[in-house]
């Protein structure tokens, strides 16, 4: 009997803001990796996720939404973005049925090079009929005539295993990339501010989120508790207040729902203690930009 070769391989998911791609990746994945809020920008790292299995090995990425940059953190966002059309085994564009085809030509027009195999999701399709869909499929296969299209629910988790068993197909042979039992590509300390972040994007309204990143000073592990000390980063004095609050009552709700969050992670109990500073326009400046970990070249 021959040995079944090893397969492994990377699967990059792009598209624009809000279309899903984050709750994708968690399915694909099985775990819950990229955070998820209905805001725009949620994501803005590339943010790896990583199956095994004994003969394979799927590396997916999950990427922020295209958008036209206006400061330069958005641009690192494009960069990450960009650099996934270039590395993927497979590419998964994800597009929805509310989104107009055309909202993002330019980066479309890079898709329609790409030389690896391209899967077409159409996610929500709850929210469209038969007549909807079938438009939008024939509309899609006009755009990108290379394209496999598969619709799909990533929130009902509709047609995924569909989707995991094409891409399983398309992986091709090679000897796996990270160990065996590794998740991410990413640190634990990532995954703090990942969920410390997204209780940020769920409490505060309007600008406040985007003008805030989040630092993990201090991650200090023991047999029975995880001690971490995280900063807050904003740019102005004015946010530093809001993201206080009232005798420091917003800080002290959005610390509870974060710990929560992280022992759930980590599985561990966590002593979390979280601080807020001002970095003057902190989203325009490159050395800042580079010690959170954006790319800008």
């Amino acid at each position: 009997m021959t040995e079944k070769k090893h397969k492994s391989g990377f699967v990059n998911i792009v598209g624009n803001p809000n279309v899903g791609k984050s709750t994708l990746m968690n399915r694909l994945v099985g775990e819950r990796i990229s955070i998820i809020t209905s805001k725009a920008q949620t994501t803005r790292h590339r943010i790896m996720g990583i199956v095994n299995t004994d003969d394979m090995q799927i590396v997916y990425s999950d990427t922020p939404g295209v958008l036209q940059p206006n400061y330069k953190l958005q641009e690192s966002m494009l960069n990450f973005s960009e650099s996934a059309l270039g590395d993927a085994d497979v590419l998964l564009y994800v597009t929805d049925v509310v989104e107009t085809i055309d909202k993002n030509e330019a980066f479309l027009q890079k898709v329609q090079k790409v030389e690896c195999p391209v899967l077409l999701l159409i996610n929500k399709i709850d929210l469209t009929n038969q007549e909807g869909l079938e438009k939008l499929v024939a509309h899609w296969q006009e755009i990108l005539p290379s394209a496999e299209i598969i619709p799909v629910s990533a929130l009902s988790n509709f047609n995924i295993d569909h989707v995991k068993k094409r891409i399983e197909t398309l992986m091709p042979e090679s000897p796996p990339y990270f160990e065996k039992d590794a998740l991410t590509d990413k640190p634990a300390r990532f995954f703090v501010t990942e969920i410390i972040r997204e209780k940020i994007l769920l409490y505060y309204q309007k600008e406040i989120p985007y003008a805030v990143e989040v630092v993990v000073e201090l991650f200090k592990e023991s047999e029975d508790l995880i001690h971490i000390k995280a900063l807050i980063i904003v740019e102005r004095d004015s946010q530093k207040g809001i993201v206080i609050g009232h005798q420091g009552q917003a800080l002290k709700k959005v610390g509870a729902m974060a710990r929560k969050d992280i022992e759930r992670f980590f599985n561990k109990k966590v002593f979390l203690e979280m601080f807020v500073k001002v970095e003057k326009d902190w989203r325009n400046r490159d050395s800042i930009l580079r010690n959170f970990g954006y790319r800008l070249d």
